[in-house]
């Protein structure tokens, strides 16, 4: 088992405060969504924002990720999650006044959106050196699967508390969950890192060196792209679930908020079955990921054609397995090649990739879904990508 970070009672503290910090993030995912559908009953406009949600990543997190490596990443870290409680009690104060607006819902997404940029290469270049080298595949695995249970746990949470207290007091208590993740990290110590003078390298060419290690490490890049397709496709339907839940099964926010979960489960199960498989070694992906990839793509079309209710919890959930036992393997197979003072650079650019492409995914994914309908749009693009990508895939196969 891949589990043994556990031990250090350092990560320990870590995984305690940012579970609350990411149920709070999972429960806003939701209410945000609902919030977009009930204002709208557009498709597109759910579509647009998560756009904006994850759009800012595609051109902010290189940058951050040049900060990540030359200033102190502890000192960032709480900077960036006070950012995420401001915002989540703008958030609130916004609601509780009864001013949102698709425009103002679209300004507080965006604030949203650019703190999470921020957030992806600092807490990437954090987490590692919460513990041992040695035990870096360990604590991918493990922020993981803490990443979804919060994620099986946040949506079914936000749904209850919208029906039950409503919008506004939901928002606040989102807000509330922030707080013991900062204390949370202002008590932890992180293991030095060595010193290569990325402080005094000037910021574009520290930014260009990042992109260079990237383009000339082939596990790296391979990574990359593959994550980078499933996450256009796969991650950015699962982003676009609004439609599906109200749209086509008419359930309203609590079937959203079932369907959220049922990826929370999925993607729980696929952390936890990556803890089991044997660890992995440096400078390699593992096979076994590849063939989960054309699965996830290949259950896009399938959740475009199911008409029973249960049919696309189970779809979901397996594309939820599918995208986060992928995203564990790349992401495990970047971190085991890199040095402390390059991950803050090369995981901005893992963010640009995953975040990036789930936003244009569920972007164009909304847009074409209003124009040609949801079923064909699902059907044309997973078939479009699974058989780009097994090509890919045998291509790099066949230059071994």
């Amino acid at each position: 088992m891949n589990f043994a970070a556990l031990k250090s009672p350092n990560f320990r503290t870590y995984v305690g405060g940012s579970f609350l910090g990411l149920l709070s993030l999972w429960m806003q995912r939701v209410t945000s969504g609902w919030l977009a559908w009930d204002l709208t009953g557009s498709a597109s406009f759910v579509g647009l924002v998560a756009l904006v949600q994850f759009a800012p990543a595609i051109f902010l997190s290189p940058l951050f990720g040049v900060w990540a490596d030359r200033l102190n990443v502890q000192r960032s870290a709480l900077f960036v999650q006070t950012l995420n409680f401001l915002v989540a009690v703008t958030f609130w104060g916004v609601v509780a006044l009864g001013a949102l607006t698709p425009v103002l819902m679209i300004c507080v997404t965006l604030a949203s959106g650019i703190t999470a940029a921020a957030s992806h290469p600092v807490r990437m270049s954090l987490t590692p050196r919460l513990v041992k080298r040695e035990l870096i595949g360990s604590v991918v695995n493990i922020v993981a699967i803490n990443f979804n249970v919060a994620r099986m746990m946040g949506p079914a949470l936000g749904g209850v508390l919208i029906g039950t207290l409503g919008v506004t007091t939901t928002l606040l208590i989102q807000a509330v969950l922030y707080i013991p993740f900062l204390l949370a990290l202002s008590r932890v110590t992180l293991r030095p890192k060595r010193d290569s003078g990325t402080i005094e390298e000037p910021f574009f060419q520290a930014l260009a060196t990042g992109f260079r290690h990237v383009w000339v490490t082939p596990v790296i890049w391979r990574a990359m792209v593959t994550v980078g397709v499933l996450s256009l496709v796969a991650r950015g339907t699962l982003e676009i679930l609004p439609p599906l839940a109200d749209g086509v099964f008419q359930r309203g926010a609590g079937g959203l908020g079932v369907l959220l979960s049922a990826t929370g489960i999925g993607a729980l199960i696929g952390g936890v079955f990556k803890g089991f498989l044997r660890p992995q070694e440096p400078g390699q992906i593992p096979g076994l990921s590849l063939v989960f990839v054309l699965l996830g793509l290949g259950l896009v079309p399938l959740l475009g054609a199911v008409r029973v209710w249960e049919l696309a919890l189970l779809t979901v959930a397996g594309m939820a397995f599918v995208t986060t036992l992928t995203a564990i393997s790349m992401q495990t197979a970047i971190q085991l090649v890199l040095e402390d003072d390059m991950r803050g650079r090369v995981m901005s650019l893992w963010a640009v990739v995953t975040a990036g492409g789930s936003a244009l995914g569920a972007g164009v994914l909304g847009l074409m879904a209003d124009v040609l309908g949801y079923p064909p749009t699902l059907f044309w693009v997973g078939t479009a990508a699974l058989v780009g990508l097994a090509g890919y895939f045998a291509y790099i196969l066949g230059q071994r």
